[in-house]
């Protein structure tokens, strides 16, 4: 499936694999600091954590954007909650589960998983799609996705 690539640095669209408005996928630190400036907060992972990573938090922008240590600190993954986000063109901020589903149905993406989480949301995720959409309330609040990574756990960082 190809989904047109975002047309300026303006715009927050998520692009799967691919990253977000300029934000691409396996970009270095050095290159996220040029684009977005200096983080407001960065998190070290925890001693017990799966993957050392770090996050870097633009908290009035509504980014978090993540660099694994194993993957060379490359941006691998983005949560957003910004309320301009839209995917496949259409905004999602805010839209409830089974229109996100329809959209997603839509651009040929079926089968997702729906768990509700610990914490009262509900999970909609497109594994293979690397897609995590949480709901509250029927609303979509958060999107958290990251680079694709092949049936070999292989990252598949964007052309």
């Amino acid at each position: 499936m190809n989904t047109p690539q975002p047309r300026s640095t303006e715009e927050n669209e998520i692009v799967l694999g691919i990253g977000m408005g300029p934000l691409r996928f396996g970009a270095k630190m050095d290159e996220v600091r040029a684009l977005m400036g200096e983080p407001e907060e960065i998190e070290e992972s925890e001693d017990d954590d799966e993957f050392e990573h770090q996050a870097w938090n633009y908290l009035e922008e509504g980014y978090s954007l993540y660099f694994d240590r194993e993957d060379d600190y490359r941006l691998s993954c983005i949560e957003t909650d910004h309320p301009g986000m839209s995917l496949f063109g259409e905004p999602i901020q805010g839209k409830s589960l089974a229109q996100v589903q329809e959209l997603m149905s839509r651009h040929g993406y079926q089968n997702p998983e729906i768990e509700k989480v610990d914490t009262g949301e509900v999970r909609l995720s497109y594994e293979k799609e690397m897609i995590d959409l949480y709901f509250d309330e029927d609303e979509l609040q958060f999107v958290n996705f990251g680079v694709f990574i092949n049936d070999d756990l292989e990252v598949q960082w964007p052309a």
